[in-house]
């Protein structure tokens, strides 16, 4: 056997992960989608070795003549992108970061409170516990020395910010200029790394997924990385159109019927037995379709009457407890009806609203979800 010798270089040693790279295939797949599994299945024979490696990994499997991702490989994407949003997330708002241990978290506030019976001893104050032993001695004319009588009066107990369990129920909006500046990949990204921090950081909690377009769906976990926008499918300068519900399907697809997707949302939440229902809404424009009953009404330009059905559904959601944070993508930051309606929304629910970038998306969502965990609280 023969050795070689050589400096160093400082680089970690290629893992087989290094070698074949998976993180730009998961980022093709996120882009294209189902076109992008169709477009691997047409692969030239030189470059089958890809779907080789794939499927020997636990990435890739072939059922009914189609390839579909793993769990394996949709666990991954989901690790990915929740360690890309937290690499670049601003300095000071990483404090509940990735962990491979579960349970709840807690912060320290300044304060503390007396003792009662049951609290947990951990969080005994022992500065002040023994301030109090001290001037209780002191007060009561007997010399203060070694050791010190501490009482349970003299207990004080640090403060502490506590998280309660969410239901959360992120809205991605599905419409035709969602393709636009990337906007689309950024909320699916988002919404897979949601997914993973919740199930490493917050397993007491829940995530529902719906898209909302002309009409709304839930979306599963599994379907959420194919997930694509609806292609235009008009481009005429006004569209007015009303039809039965039952018959959306024949009609123009990528419409914003917001409405639906907060009442499909609404649904889910009310099945949760959580402290916390939370609704986080991800769009990039005014809403343009609702449901009046069994009728499906298709508004272009949109009409106050649209408006006005989706304001009663914010609402609805309010009077059932949930929480409404708005994240509205302005990269082409030109219909003020479009701010005006998010404001409206905003007020309506008592909920929050961010005006942001697909690039900005990230921290907004998480730093939204992460501090609406935490309440100022005693633990007892």
């Amino acid at each position: 056997m023969r050795y070689s010798y050589s400096e160093f270089d400082g680089q970690e040693f290629p893992t087989p992960e290094s070698l074949f790279n998976y993180s730009n295939i998961f980022d093709f797949i996120l882009t294209y989608g189902e076109q992008a599994l169709e477009a691997m299945d047409k692969l030239k024979p030189a470059d089958e070795h890809i779907l080789q490696e794939l499927i020997e990994s636990g990435l890739l499997e072939k059922a009914a003549g189609r390839f579909r991702l793993t769990p394996r490989a949709i666990n991954a994407m989901q690790k990915k992108a929740l360690m890309e949003i937290f690499a670049n997330l601003p300095r000071g708002s990483r404090d509940s970061h990735p962990t491979t241990s579960t349970g709840n978290g807690s912060d320290r506030l300044e304060g503390t409170k007396k003792y009662q019976f049951g609290d947990p001893i951990s969080e005994l104050d022992m500065t002040s516990t023994l301030r109090n032993a001290i001037q209780r001695i002191s007060a009561s004319g007997v010399p203060v020395g070694l050791p010190i009588n501490i009482k349970e009066s003299d207990m004080d107990l640090h403060l502490l910010e506590s998280t309660t369990n969410c239901a959360l129920c992120i809205l991605i909006d599905m419409s035709g200029s969602m393709r636009r500046y990337g906007r689309f990949l950024a909320a699916k990204k988002v919404a897979m790394a949601l997914t993973a921090l919740v199930r490493e950081r917050f397993p007491q909690d829940t995530v529902d997924l719906v898209g909302f377009y002309t009409t709304a769906i839930p979306v599963r976990e599994t379907q959420l990385p194919l997930l694509m926008p609806k292609p235009v499918s008009t481009y005429e300068y006004e569209v007015d159109v009303t039809l039965p519900l039952a018959d959306a399907a024949q009609t123009h697809q990528h419409f914003t019927n917001l409405q639906l997707g907060m009442q499909m949302a609404r649904r889910l939440l009310s099945a949760r037995s959580a402290q916390q229902k939370i609704m986080f809404i991800i769009t990039d424009g005014q809403p343009t379709a609702h449901v009046d009953g069994e009728t499906l009404h298709l508004h272009y330009p949109p009409r106050k009457i649209t408006t006005m059905a989706t304001l009663r559904e914010g609402l609805q959601c309010t009077r059932a407890g949930v929480r409404v944070a708005s994240f509205a993508l302005i990269e082409d930051y030109w219909d003020m009806e479009w701010v005006e309606f998010i404001d409206q929304l905003t007020r309506l629910c008592k909920g929050t609203a961010f005006y942001c970038t697909g690039e900005n998306l990230a921290s907004c969502v998480m730093e939204s979800y992460l501090s609406g965990k935490k309440r100022k609280t005693y633990i007892a």
